[in-house]
C-alpha cells in the first residue's frame, strides 16, 4: 500500500506539486489568521486591557499626528495662514450668533401674548371658548353625532360628580414630574409648594446689554415664603477665547446667580435639623447638640456655587454647575416653549422615539455584524 502511495506521488507533475505546496501555505496561513483574530476578541474581552487602551488613547487626545511635523517648512507657513482664517471665521460666527440673539428677543416678544394667555388658563383667570377648546386627535375615527353626542352627555356627568376644579391644578408640577431631568431634583417635600407655581417665563437681556437670559418663577400668595417671583440669571458669552479660539462652538453660559427665597419661619425645605449626641472625653457625660444643615431639594436651584474670579473651582461644584447649565438651557428651550406637551407627555414621547431611533440603527449595525460572522469560515459562535 506504501508503494502504490509512493508511485502515485511519483506520477504527479511538478507544476501540481507546486499548487499542493501553494495550497497548503495558503490554509496555514488562514489557521495563522484564525488564531489571531481569536486572540483578538479574548483581549477585547478583557476589562484590564480595554482599560489600559482605553487610558492609552486618552493619552493622545489632542496630539500630534506627527504628519504636520514631516511638512516642509514652506507648507507650516500657508497652514498657518489657515488657521489665521479660521480664527476670523470664528469672530464672524460669534457675530452671527449675537445676532441670533437679537432674533430671539424679538421673537420672544411676539410669543408673550400667547404664553400670558397660557398662564390665564392654568390659573382659572381667563375661560377659553368652545371654539378655543376643539381639539381632534390625529388618531381619533369619525364618529356619528349620535355617538358624539353620547360621549358628551357622560362626560358632563362624570363633571357634575367631581367638584369644580379652576384652571389646571398642578400643571407645572405634572410638567416637573413628567420630565426626568426635573423630576431627579425634586423631593416629597418640594411638591407642596410647586403647587403654588403659576408660570414660568423667560427674558433675555435688553439691547446693547452682555448676552444673558434669566428664568423668572412666578408663584401665587403660599404659607412657604413671602417672594411672588423667583429668578434665575444666566450669564452668556459668544466671543472666542483668545487663547483656544478654535475651541468657539456657540454661546456658553459663563456663571448664574440665583436670588434670597424668604422662607417663612420653620419651612425652609432647603435645610433640615438634626440631633447628634457627644460624649464628654473626661467626664463622660452625654449631651444632645442640635445643627442646622443643608437638605436636597428643588430650591437650591435658586443657590448656585458662586464663581470667583479665577473662575476655578473644586470638581463638586463645576459638576453642580454643568448639571445647572443644562438645566437652565433645558427649560428655556424646551420647558417654556412647550409646556403643554410635557404636562401630556406628548413631548416626551417624542425624545423617547429619537432615542430609539438611535437604537434601531444600533441593532441594526449588530444585525449586519452578526450576518458577516455568520458568513466568515472562522466564525465560532459564543456558547
Amino acid at each position: 500500500m506504501a508503494d502504490l502511495d509512493n508511485k502515485e506521488q511519483a506520477e504527479l507533475d511538478p507544476a501540481d506539486m507546486e499548487d499542493v505546496e501553494e495550497v497548503e501555505e495558503e490554509e496555514t496561513g488562514e489557521d495563522v489568521n484564525s488564531k489571531e483574530r481569536q486572540l483578538t476578541v479574548q483581549m477585547m474581552q478583557n476589562p484590564q486591557i480595554l482599560a489600559a487602551l482605553q487610558e492609552r488613547l486618552d493619552g493622545l487626545v489632542g496630539s500630534p499626528s506627527g504628519y504636520m511635523e514631516s511638512l516642509p517648512k514652506v507648507v507650516k507657513r500657508r497652514v498657518n495662514a489657515l488657521k489665521n482664517l479660521q480664527v476670523k471665521c470664528a469672530h464672524i460666527e460669534a457675530k452671527f450668533y449675537e445676532e441670533v440673539h437679537e432674533l430671539e428677543r424679538k421673537y420672544a416678544a411676539l410669543y408673550q401674548p400667547l404664553f400670558d394667555k397660557r398662564s390665564d388658563i392654568i390659573k382659572a383667570v381667563y375661560e377659553p371658548t368652545d371654539e378655543e377648546c376643539e381639539w381632534k386627535q390625529e388618531e381619533e375615527e369619525e364618529l356619528t353625532e349620535e355617538m358624539k353626542e353620547k360621549a358628551k352627555l357622560e362626560e358632563e356627568k362624570k363633571d357634575e360628580e367631581k367638584e369644580d376644579p379652576k384652571g389646571i391644578p398642578e400643571f407645572w408640577l405634572t410638567v416637573f414630574k413628567n420630565v426626568d431631568l426635573l423630576s431627579e431634583m425634586l423631593q416629597e417635600h418640594d411638591e407642596p409648594i410647586l403647587k403654588h407655581l403659576q408660570d414660568i417665563k423667560v427674558k433675555f437681556s435688553d439691547a446693547g446689554q452682555p448676552m444673558s437670559f434669566t428664568l423668572e418663577f412666578h408663584f401665587e400668595p403660599n404659607d412657604f415664603f413671602t417672594n411672588t417671583v423667583l429668578t434665575k440669571t444666566y450669564k452668556m458669552r459668544s466671543e472666542p477665547d483668545e487663547s483656544d479660539p478654535f475651541s468657539f462652538d456657540g454661546p456658553e453660559i459663563m456663571g448664574c446667580t440665583g436670588c434670597t427665597i424668604d422662607w417663612t419661619k420653620g419651612k425652609n425645605v432647603t435645610l433640615k435639623t438634626i440631633k447628634k449626641k457627644q460624649k464628654h472625653k473626661g467626664r463622660g457625660t452625654v449631651r444632645t447638640v442640635t445643627k442646622t444643615v443643608p437638605n436636597d431639594s428643588f430650591f437650591n436651584f435658586f443657590s448656585p456655587p458662586e464663581v470667583p474670579e479665577s473662575g476655578e473651582l473644586d470638581e463638586d461644584s463645576e459638576a453642580v454647575l454643568a448639571a445647572d447649565f443644562e438645566i437652565g438651557h433645558f427649560i428655556r428651550e424646551r420647558i417654556v416653549p412647550r409646556a403643554v406637551l410635557y404636562f401630556t407627555g406628548e413631548a416626551i414621547e417624542d425624545d423617547d422615539d429619537d432615542y430609539d431611533e438611535e437604537g434601531e440603527e444600533a441593532d441594526d449595525e449588530e444585525g449586519e455584524e452578526e450576518a458577516d460572522e455568520e458568513n466568515d469560515p472562522d466564525y465560532e459562535p459564543k456558547v
